[in-house]
């Protein structure tokens, strides 16, 4: 028997071999040590240098905020009584985040029918959005009960549609002073654009016009709402926090609101203008326009129809207290003024009227058509005779009744509260002239001036401050709305008119009342007033009319003027009674007036 060793299998190994192993090796090593140092780099950058950052971003994946508006504040007059404040309305807001964009096709389509706004425009605020946002979204405002048991009965089509009640604004006394307090609404993309900046959302209500836009930034509040936790889905876990809302600032004005009843009575639906102010500061006590407009309508989402209506020729937007007119024979106090002022003429100067005068090849006439023989200063302010004021003005001369009339605040705003919609006015000069008519500057234009016609434009409430100069004796006052308590010297500056110059005008504006144009105000009921009446012409259309008055004449308290927009007849018989019935509200305020005077007054100009 034979005895064999087993068999051995040798791997025979050489240098190049060897040298492939261990360069494998390293190569692994290095690709998992390069790496290891990568991951190690990116997470200290995470951890430590974006850590805050990052910790933010899943918070926010996670963490919603669901914003809640404020209350506005409220809009009080002068003796703290509500014009403008909130009640409580549904509102319908869509939660974008709370469905997939193809889930939410029919859920509008319903909302579409009950709600009676169109699809396409619920969808398009839905994208504004983004329907990611975690932000409600109002899509409706004002709904009715009906509407909302609607909704309510198709719940299980609206996910993501939310009914709540909303603050909304409201207007106690309709159109009462709508063209003060203004109107709110949803801002449009335009706006919503320009006031990102600012902190505003979409779907954001802001006051659109009047007291309303001028103090927006005090009455609008900050946001609050409800933070709560979302899962993967977007669905709301639970509620983790609320931040409360912080209701606006209540703004507080000069207004009187039994005055402005009283000032809207005397006007009633006549195409025109009331303002009552404060002749020793400025201080706006009343302020009407017709036509005029609810600004209730404007709390929930306003119809087409609605808003064609508003778009009237008669223009109820506009605010006629602060847009420009001729001042016809009113402006006679400047006129007045401006010659005494001078130097050009004397106190006592006593000059002829006629029924006419010629100048330039042009007759001018008396507004009697046939003069009132020999007037000084306070009989031609008493019979407002144009034949006299005619030569006043062509003595005065054009720059230096030009200088006086924009001394009076004429041909620039006046700085009241509501400076988007205030006219400046015109003051007409030959530089002006030029450009706009293509000629130069004529006497007979200095002659129109001199009575308050031709180019010269003034608003109602700068032929208010104009009144106040006299009554206060000679201190041009900045008309204001917002309630303060400031001395009355912080609203006005002098114009330093000679001590003679306040006594003619003054007692000039007596005479008017007490046996000339005016003396429809010549009543018992009141105490002794001052002022002046005016027709101006409108070319093709009726008359304007004005009447201005202050009283009582001895201590002055309130301005009132009253201006009729082609109301044909004549300052004093269409103006001034519309004057004394406010008037009579103030001196006599537990007298209640609820319809116009029925007073004829005796002599119109």
């Amino acid at each position: 028997m034979t005895l064999t060793q087993p068999s051995t299998v040798v791997t025979q190994t050489t240098p190049r071999t060897v040298g492939r192993r261990y360069q494998s090796i390293a190569l692994m090593l290095g690709v998992s040590l390069v790496m290891m140092v990568g991951m190690g780099s990116r997470l200290v950058y995470l951890q430590l240098v974006e850590g805050d950052r990052n910790q933010q971003l899943a918070e926010n994946n996670r963490i919603r905020l669901i914003p809640k508006q404020p209350e506005r504040g409220k809009i009080l007059d002068r003796k703290g009584r509500m014009l403008a404040g909130s009640r409580l309305s549904h509102s319908v807001f869509l939660w974008p985040l709370a469905r997939k964009k193809a889930e939410w096709a029919t859920t509008l389509q319903r909302l579409s029918q009950i709600l009676n706004v169109p699809e396409a425009t619920i969808k398009n605020r839905l994208e504004q959005a983004g329907y990611n946002s975690p932000f409600l979204v109002r899509i409706a405002r004002g709904v009715s009960p009906a509407q909302v048991t609607a909704l309510a009965e198709y719940g299980s089509q609206m996910e993501g549609v939310q009914v709540d009640a909303e603050a909304v604004r409201y207007y106690p006394n309709g159109d009462l002073a709508a063209h003060v307090l203004g109107y709110t609404g949803e801002m449009d993309d335009r706006e919503l654009e320009k006031r990102k900046s600012e902190g505003y959302r979409l779907g954001d209500v802001i006051g659109q016009m009047g007291v309303e836009s001028t103090y927006e930034t005090l009455l609008r509040g900050e946001w609050g709402g409800q933070q709560v936790e979302v899962d993967g889905e977007g669905q709301v876990v639970r509620v983790l926090g609320k931040k409360p809302t912080q209701a606006g600032k209540d703004v507080q004005l000069t207004l009187d609101l039994e005055l402005q009843k009283a000032a809207e009575t005397a006007l009633g639906n006549r195409k025109g203008a009331i303002v009552a102010i404060d002749p020793t500061n400025g201080a706006v006590l009343a302020m009407v326009s017709r036509p005029t407009f609810d600004p209730n309508l404007f709390s929930t989402r306003i119809t087409d129809a609605q808003w064609q209506r508003l778009q009237s020729e008669d223009h109820p937007f506009v605010n006629r207290a602060i847009q420009g007119f001729p001042p016809a024979s009113t402006f006679k106090i400047v006129t007045t003024t401006a010659a005494l002022e001078t130097g050009k003429f004397s106190p006592d100067t006593v000059l002829g009227t006629y029924p006419s005068i010629t100048v330039g090849g042009i007759e001018f006439g008396d507004w009697n058509r046939a003069g009132f023989g020999p007037l000084g200063f306070v009989g031609a302010m008493q019979w407002s005779s144009d034949t006299f004021f005619y030569q006043i003005g062509m003595g005065v001369g054009d720059r230096d009744l030009i200088q006086w009339t924009r001394r009076y605040g004429f041909g620039r705003k006046t700085g009241i509260d509501l400076s988007e919609e205030e006219s400046a006015g015109l003051v007409p000069d030959e530089e002006w002239k030029r450009k706009e008519v293509k000629e130069g500057w004529y006497l007979g234009d200095t002659v129109n001036m001199s009575i308050g016609q031709g180019f010269l434009q003034t608003t109602p409430l700068q032929v208010a401050v104009m009144f106040a100069v006299p009554a206060n004796d000679g201190y041009l006052v900045k008309p204001h709305l917002l309630k303060d308590n400031e001395a009355a010297q912080n609203w006005r500056e002098p114009l330093n008119l000679k001590p003679e110059t306040v006594r003619i005008l003054r007692e000039g504006l007596r005479a008017v009342i007490d046996g000339g144009t005016g003396e429809a105000l010549n009543v018992a009921s009141l105490p002794p007033m001052s002022g002046k009446s005016g027709t101006a012409e409108d070319i093709g259309r009726e008359s304007h009319t004005w009447f201005g008055a202050y009283g009582p004449t001895a201590k002055p308290e309130i301005v009132v003027v009253a201006f009729g927009e082609n109301s044909g007849g004549g300052g004093g018989s269409f103006a001034a009674p519309m004057v004394r019935q406010v008037l009579a509200a103030y001196f006599n305020p537990k007298k209640k007036i609820t319809s116009p005077s029925q007073i004829e007054p005796v002599q119109t100009d």
